[in-house]
């Protein structure tokens, strides 16, 4: 999968692939909440329909049949990598662009179909998976799905993997400025959460990956901003990113990952200014202890600190040492992670290049901590 290659993609598709279609009468219509559906992130389920906004989301439809629709809100404009029949480590077939009030998004039309199986009709009548990936993250809105629509028939999806990871963490791991070059400013089309290292590690090791990440996030201080602010230890409680109101609900959600990675700090000591040490601290022990309620006392933890500030390392020594948790370990990227330059995407966030060498170096750490064997698979 090359970066340069889901651009032209991305490009081409936008908008393109936001035609919308209306529900013919012979038409087959599934329940966003139907059990054949897989959601794999948090959200929430309520009167058939399923509403989410964390960055990275995800969900896989198997349907048989010449098209796929999907009847869809949202409170603002969000991007969605689209796969058939593919994984999420190939380039995604095409990217939607959702926003509106119950509009029916043609995810793949019969001429599409039929352009991509050509004459080999056993294929094109075969059952198909496919996938749909928030690729921006919750400050962009939330969506609201209602329903599947096919001119066939819906079966059973894939069910979660035997393996699952949550992240918890800031812009990097949101994808930001993924697809742009260094010279670019942020854009929302260029935000891939695709392209990180968090999937890149995810993939390696077969697993599937939940995603808790806003961009600007800090422990005890966001971005440009000062201790106290409303800051990640209170957000990873919440349903929604956007949402301080509605609390997750772990034990009701059936997915249990086997390791949480939280990549977390750069915010904090942004704009040349930092957290007091204790504060710090007290909130990083914080969101430890809120996993662990999650999760169990055994559930192990793997903290990444950032590649440029040492001061911050030791910060989150303390947090270990104080701490009183046990399978809790600590890891911290070098300045020479990754290039400074060609590594590089939108204001100073990594591009896909960059996470690939993220993802070298945070794989052993997870192989150590899990015991899931180092294995052949490609970092992509």
């Amino acid at each position: 999968m090359r970066m340069k290659k889901i651009i032209i993609l991305a490009v081409a598709l936008f908008g393109a692939a936001s035609s919308s279609a209306v529900a013919k009468a012979d038409d087959t219509v599934m329940k966003a909440t139907d059990s054949r559906v897989t959601y794999i992130g948090r959200t929430e389920a309520k009167d058939g329909k399923v509403s989410f906004d964390w960055t990275g989301t995800y969900t896989r439809i198997r349907f048989q049949g010449n098209s796929l629709s999907f009847k869809v809100s949202d409170t603002k404009k969000n991007y969605y990598n689209v796969w058939i029949d593919s994984s999420m480590a190939s380039t995604p077939d095409k990217v939607v662009d959702v926003h509106g009030t119950d509009t029916t998004i043609v995810i793949f039309s019969a001429e599409e179909l039929k352009a991509r199986f050509g004459k080999d009709r056993k294929a094109a009548k075969a059952p198909h998976q496919v996938i749909l990936q928030k690729r921006t993250e919750g400050e962009q809105g939330r969506t609201t799905v209602s329903e599947f629509i096919t001119d066939g028939v819906f079966l059973q999806a894939d069910a979660p993997k035997e393996r699952i990871i949550e992240y918890i963490g800031d812009s990097y791991t949101c994808g930001y400025g993924t697809e742009s070059s260094n010279k670019d400013r942020f854009k929302p089309e260029t935000e891939n959460q695709n392209l990180t290292y968090a999937c890149a590690v995810a993939r390696y090791f077969g697993a599937d990956q939940i995603v808790v990440a806003h961009s600007g996030m800090g422990i005890a201080r966001n971005y440009n901003g000062k201790s106290g602010d409303y800051c990640m230890p209170e957000r990873y409680l919440q349903t929604f990113d956007g949402d301080k109101d509605i609390k997750w609900d772990t034990k009701a959600c059936g997915l249990k990952p086997d390791v949480t990675v939280i990549y977390l700090g750069t915010n904090d000591f942004s704009r040349g200014l930092q957290p007091a040490e204790r504060i710090f601290v007290k909130n990083y022990i914080r969101l430890l202890k809120e996993i662990k309620d999650n999760y169990g006392e055994d559930h192990p933890i793997l903290c990444m600190a950032p590649k440029h500030d040492y001061l911050m390392f030791d910060y989150i020594k303390t947090v270990l040492e104080d701490c009183g948790l046990k399978n809790v370990h600590i890891m911290t990227l070098t300045a020479s992670a990754h290039n400074n330059v060609s590594d590089m995407g939108a204001d100073g966030h990594p591009n896909y290049s960059g996470h690939r060498k993220i993802a070298y170096a945070v794989i052993p750490y997870i192989s150590t901590i899990t015991g899931w064997e180092l294995n052949g698979n490609e970092v992509k």
